[in-house]
């Protein structure tokens, strides 16, 4: 479901932060890693990942020379359950010094862990940590999370990663844009999600695209009605953070209400509404608003005209 706007941002953040940390300590290699979020998707895509976990050459002391061999120099019990607990011969048994003393050691060649077999253990721990203040239980399922999980994607190149999260088990299907394209959608890979949900599940997953979006919309928007659109940054976030697919419109309010203090007036249309408001060359205020919707719509007239009515009785 649509994740709450105002903390979008903090909660890709920390996914990110958390996945990437968890593979560093695992020692596991990439190239990069992108997150993404829109309002009923986060992802995390992890470049170049390793396969697995370095192998490592592990060195396990034991008890001391003196206790470990008898007088005829043959291990006693004591090394026998060293070389029992490591699982190597006892006549492999030999002895160096630690620095200190002639002790029994073993050195163990330890593989590699499969990536695959870590990525679900990491994608909940960093879902654990997100800095959400109130989570939500839907349905019958024991699962809390910031909103309803409806489903999950896991891929390692082409291949599904066995893991359940969030009560759900990881496939490649996504799904598209609510209206546009309210389908399932296939990746054959992981480094289609992008491309893939664009070009036909009509979702500009990519936040920072959609942000660079929405304010060249807006300023284009506020250029035609001869001014100049009024972007706060945190309002601009607010909205990328709203829509998956952006359609900037500007809709006008009556000139009566500019006898109004600015500041009220833009106060209302940016905490009610989400809209912009726009200035003249002198900075004065105009009577436009631009709404940034969800939709390309085939007849935009009628979204101008709803935000119209909507603003009417605000002001």
């Amino acid at each position: 479901e649509e994740l709450p706007p105002k903390a979008l941002k903090t909660l890709i953040a920390s996914f990110k932060e958390t996945i990437e940390a968890s593979l560093k300590a695992e020692e596991l290699s990439f190239s990069a890693i992108k997150a993404f979020a829109a309002p009923r998707r986060l992802a995390v895509l992890v470049e170049n990942l390793a396969d697995q976990t370095p192998s490592k050459e592990l060195v396990v002391w034991g008890p001391p020379a003196a206790i470990a061999f008898d007088a005829e120099g043959k291990p006693t019990k004591a090394a026998l359950a060293f070389a029992d607990k490591n699982g190597i011969d006892a006549s492999a048994l030999k002895a160096e010094s630690d620095g200190k003393v002639e002790k029994l050691v073993a050195r163990i060649s330890a593989q590699g862990k499969k990536t695959v077999d870590l990525l679900e253990a990491i994608v909940n721990d960093a879902l654990a940590k997100l800095p959400i203040a109130k989570r939500m239980k839907w349905g019958a399922k024991r699962e809390e999370f910031v909103r309803p999980a409806h489903w999950l994607v896991m891929l390692y190149g082409a291949d599904v990663v066995k893991a359940n999260v969030l009560g759900l088990q990881a496939g490649r299907t996504t799904r598209g844009h609510r209206f546009h394209y309210n389908n399932t959608i296939e990746l054959a890979q992981a480094g289609d999600y992008l491309a893939t949900l664009k070009n036909t599940g009509f979702v500009l997953a990519d936040m920072s695209e959609r942000k660079t979006l929405i304010e060249q919309q807006v300023n284009a928007e506020a250029k035609k009605v001869g001014g100049v659109a009024v972007i706060d940054p945190d309002l601009l976030d607010e909205v990328t953070a709203l829509v998956e697919w952006p359609n900037a419109l500007t809709g006008k309010f009556e000139e009566r209400f500019l006898v109004v203090p600015a500041e009220a007036l833009i106060a209302s249309m940016k905490e009610h509404q989400k809209y912009f408001h726009v200035v003249d060359a002198n900075g004065k205020l105009m009577p436009h608003f631009i709404t940034v919707a969800n939709i390309a719509s085939k007849d935009p007239s009628q979204i101008i005209d709803g935000n119209e009515r909507v603003i009417r009785p605000r002001l």
